[in-house]
């Protein structure tokens, strides 16, 4: 608990940067109440003015949470999502950042996962966060390629690049934790080939039988592969032809991280890449959608305006 405890400081003070007298509000769900009180103590500690909101699980990835919870987050200076299904692509969230309000969504969070990814500093981490989130906002063109046979190809001209710093002291900075990535909203309709998820799928877990998907004009029109595949079928089919948006590509960046089927850690681990189905609205995108899902990828060689800057799984840089 010792562990837990530390890291649930170093989210208050380190990454939030908590100052005494500040509104905090921690969003948890019935599954993760147990590490939202965690850190609704830290912030108690941290002499803030903290609130915990404990919700119903949402059906989705990018649910809308309860009117209540939007609007207390509306009047926090501070927002802590930990919440089994990810709040992080929602009006609410974008709001409430809007306004100023600094916010970290933690969607799946576990003990294992906060004990080994958020007990040491990210300033390492951010700059090569930095770096990535810069190469991609200068970029054109984009192509990933895999042994198991990815090969996409798509536009990011004119969409900002950002970096998941962890690091998010300033208003209205935004991020996930665990952190580690530089992630950029392709262009829409521009996504063209062949996408090979080998290793996490949000909602689904860890990869047995890689899910192949077929993308033309920047939607995922054929999904194969075993059960996964089935299961990504199903989790889509209820929200339209916008769940099949290609919406994300994301460079993971963090060493501490490990692939364990949470993909909240999945997508930040080092030399991965993850693409997203569904909701861009957020982070520089057109689509919106009460879905967002991860597709980790293992060992991808990515190539920005034909410069390589992931080698097999190894990150270029300088």
């Amino acid at each position: 608990m010792d562990n837990i405890n530390k890291a649930a400081k170093i989210v208050v003070t380190d990454c939030m940067g908590v100052k005494p007298g500040e509104k905090v509000v921690v969003v948890a769900d019935t599954s993760l109440h147990h590490l939202g009180q965690v850190l609704f103590e830290a912030a108690v500690n941290a002499e803030a003015e903290a609130q915990l909101l404990i919700m119903i699980p949402r059906e989705s990835n990018g649910q809308e949470p309860p009117t209540p919870v939007a609007a207390a987050l509306l009047e926090a200076d501070v927002g802590l999502l930990v919440t089994s299904k990810s709040l992080s692509h929602t009006k609410a969230r974008k709001e409430a950042n809007n306004k100023g309000a600094r916010i970290a969504s933690l969607p799946g969070l576990t003990s294992q996962v906060m004990a080994r990814t958020l007990n040491s500093g990210y300033e390492a981490i951010a700059a090569k966060c930095m770096f990535y989130a810069e190469k991609l906002s200068q970029g054109q063109k984009v192509n990933i390629t895999t042994d198991l046979g990815t090969n996409l190809t798509f536009s990011i001209a004119g969409r900002p690049g950002i970096a998941d710093t962890g690091l998010l002291r300033e208003p209205g900075m935004f991020g996930n934790l665990p952190a580690g990535e530089a992630y950029i909203a392709p262009v829409e309709g521009t996504a063209h080939g062949t996408l090979v998820i080998d290793g996490s799928m949000a909602a689904i877990g860890l990869i047995g039988e890689p899910i192949t998907i077929k993308v033309e004009n920047g939607l995922a029109v054929q999904i194969s592969g075993g059960k996964e595949a089935q299961k990504l079928n199903q989790l889509m089919e209820k929200h339209g032809a916008k769940a099949r948006n290609i919406a994300e590509l994301g460079i993971g960046l963090n060493p501490e991280a490990m692939l364990t089927g949470v993909v909240i850690e999945d997508e930040k681990v080092e030399g991965t890449i993850h693409i997203a189905l569904g909701d861009n609205s957020t982070f520089g995108g057109t689509v919106e959608v009460d879905s967002h899902l991860d597709g980790v990828i293992k060992n991808p060689t990515v190539t920005v305006d034909g410069e390589i800057i992931i080698a097999r799984g190894k990150p270029v840089l300088p």
